[in-house]
C-alpha cells in the first residue's frame, strides 16, 4: 500500500506541476491580449476582434487548471472544517463524503464530455466542439472545450492520491499504536 501511495502521490504531484505551468502561460496569454484590447482600443481606437475571444479562452484554461491546482493544494470550499484532533472515524467518514461529493459532481460531466444522449459519442460535449470553430479566428473550440476532461481527471486523480496518503497514514498509525502497546502473556 505503501508503494502504491507514493507512487499516486508522485503523479499527482507531477500533473500539479504541468497544470501550474500550463495555467502560467494561460494566465500571460490572458493578460497580453486583455492589454493588447486596452491599448488598441484606447490608444488607437482600433482593437483587433480577436484579443476579446482569446482572453476569454485563456480565462477557461487558467479558471479550470486552476481548480484542480486547488482542489490539490486543498484550498477548495469546505462545508465544515474539522479540527485536527477529531476522532479518525469522522475524519474517515468526512474524507469518504468529500470524495463521494467529488464524484458526484464532476462523474457525469467527465461521462458527458465524452458521451452524448443515448450514449452517443458523435453527440457528446467534445464531439460538437470538434466541428465549431471562435468566432473571431480560425479554431477549433475542440481547443478549449478539451480542458473541461482534463481538469476533471487531474481532480480525480489528486483525491485518489489523498486519500491512499490517508489511508496509508492510518495504517502507520495503527502499527505504530500495536509496537508500542504493552503485550500481555
Amino acid at each position: 500500500m505503501l508503494a502504491l501511495s507514493n507512487t499516486l502521490g508522485r503523479i499527482s504531484d507531477t500533473v500539479d506541476r504541468v497544470m501550474r505551468g500550463v495555467a502560467l502561460v494561460f494566465l500571460v496569454v490572458m493578460v497580453l491580449a486583455i492589454s493588447l484590447q486596452v491599448v488598441a482600443r484606447y490608444g488607437f481606437a482600433a482593437p483587433p476582434s480577436w484579443t476579446e475571444e482569446a482572453a476569454r479562452y485563456a480565462m477557461v484554461w487558467v479558471g479550470l487548471l486552476g481548480a484542480s491546482i486547488s482542489f490539490k493544494a486543498g484550498f477548495d470550499p469546505k462545508l465544515v472544517k474539522l479540527p485536527v484532533r477529531t476522532p479518525r472515524a469522522i475524519l474517515a467518514v468526512a474524507a469518504v463524503m468529500r470524495g463521494a461529493a467529488v464524484v458526484t459532481f464532476l462523474g457525469p460531466i467527465l461521462f458527458f464530455c465524452f458521451y452524448g444522449p443515448g450514449m452517443n459519442p458523435a453527440r457528446s460535449f467534445l464531439a460538437r466542439n470538434l466541428y465549431t470553430t471562435a468566432e473571431s479566428f480560425d479554431l477549433p473550440t475542440i481547443f478549449v472545450a478539451v480542458t473541461v476532461p482534463i481538469f476533471i481527471v487531474a481532480i480525480f486523480l489528486h483525491g485518489l492520491a489523498s486519500c491512499a496518503a490517508s489511508l496509508t497514514a492510518l495504517r502507520h498509525t495503527d502499527q505504530e499504536k500495536d509496537a508500542h502497546a504493552p503485550h500481555h502473556a
